[in-house]
């Protein structure tokens, strides 16, 4: 008989609640109550390094309970679920920080969803191919799939983050008024027909390959008190990330000024938070041989990154009247081509090993350095 997988195992109604671990709940709903204390009592530094704890504490909790969620649903939609989760804490923490910044913050949604096609293509990708290259030498996933899926990811970045800079309609890397609805509604039109490939027309491309072996195939699914309920806790938990994370923004830019840092790095900092649960997710199932899994993590937060976030900051920004400069310097253009480059030749072959995972995580690296010392 297949084991059970801890967190995923079976739960009658009655006893949805007792058979679940303890932390799961109690963190999420202390993340909740500390945000409570940060909102009534000024900063200290015990209280700033407490709330990051359960910050911290607030992301595992949500790739728990976003895993027993997606093991009910199944995938594709499971990886659905959490790219939706991840991009939700973005788009708040974004929205939020735009409504009290204004203007000062014009450069911030292109730094965070910069910062996050970057990590998610070479940070976290580059970490699930080495980790899973180290335990398991080669493994595979579906190019019919992650390729169409990395070809949409590569186009909206180009039209979010590198057209700008080179239209002649405003100045500066800006996009007028008319460029901006377009690129909006072509982000989000995109998004959907990709949702509509993963998860109706062509979802067995991205399926993994069955495994008889392969424990999370056959553990009993959870019942469904018990999914509603990690469902509760996953909005708890979430909810508790964007505001802890928007308490300590202020000190996370005093920082980065007092370092004589770039600014860029704020946006930096917020996308690592936002990033947590996917990046925990995708590198456990890279360790369990489920690098397919992983890649429709990494991919699919990407694209919900762009597709999701710049139609609703575009949005904003009309609405308060606040320009966004999405376009990038000449040196983060040349570093996204170098992305674009590397993920196509390693995905034009479906299957990986640790060579891979390396150079990804240089050009990870590279561009890490540069933000900090451009």
């Amino acid at each position: 008989m297949a084991r059970v997988r801890p967190g995923v195992r079976a739960v009658g109604e009655g006893t949805t609640l007792n058979a679940m671990r303890h932390w799961p709940i109690a963190v999420p709903l202390a993340a909740l109550a500390m945000l409570g204390v940060s909102m009534a009592v000024a900063p200290t530094a015990m209280l700033s390094w407490t709330s990051f704890a359960l910050l911290i504490g607030a992301v595992i909790a949500a790739v728990h309970h976003a895993e027993v969620v997606a093991h009910k649903v199944g995938e594709p939609f499971g990886t659905l679920v959490l790219a939706l989760a991840v991009t939700a804490i973005e788009l708040a923490l974004l929205v939020s920080l735009m409504l009290v910044g204004g203007e000062s913050k014009s450069e911030l949604p292109r730094d965070t969803v910069f910062a996050t096609v970057m990590i998610i293509s070479n940070g976290v990708v580059g970490l699930c191919i080495l980790v899973g290259a180290l335990r398991h030498q080669e493994q595979s996933f579906r190019i019919e799939g992650v390729g169409p899926a990395f070809a949409a990811l590569v186009t909206l970045a180009t039209l979010v983050l590198v057209l700008p800079g080179f239209t002649t309609s405003a100045p500066g890397p800006l996009y007028n008024v008319p460029q901006l609805v377009f690129v909006a509604v072509s982000s989000l039109v995109l998004w959907l027909v990709f949702v509509f490939f993963q998860t109706v027309r062509n979802r067995d491309y991205f399926l993994p390959p069955a495994d008889p072996g392969d424990e999370e195939i056959h553990a009993p699914k959870p019942g469904t008190g018990r999914t509603w309920a990690s469902f509760a806790l996953l909005l708890v938990a979430l909810a508790a990330v964007v505001g802890l994370a928007k308490a300590l923004s202020p000190i996370a830019e005093a920082a980065v000024r007092d370092a004589g840092l770039p600014t860029t790095l704020v946006g930096v900092v917020i996308a690592l938070v936002v990033l947590l649960p996917e990046t925990v997710a995708a590198i456990r199932a890279a360790l369990a041989d489920r690098l397919q899994t992983s890649m429709n993590l990494a991919i699919g937060s990407a694209l919900a990154s762009i597709g999701l976030t710049i139609p609703l900051v575009v949005v904003v920004a009309m609405w308060i009247g606040m320009p966004l400069r999405l376009g990038l310097d000449a040196k983060d253009i040349v570093l996204l081509a170098l992305t674009a480059i590397v993920g196509t030749i390693g995905i034009g072959s479906g299957r990986t090993n640790m060579m891979q995972g390396a150079v990804h995580l240089l050009v990870f690296f590279a561009w890490l350095f540069l933000a900090a010392v451009p």
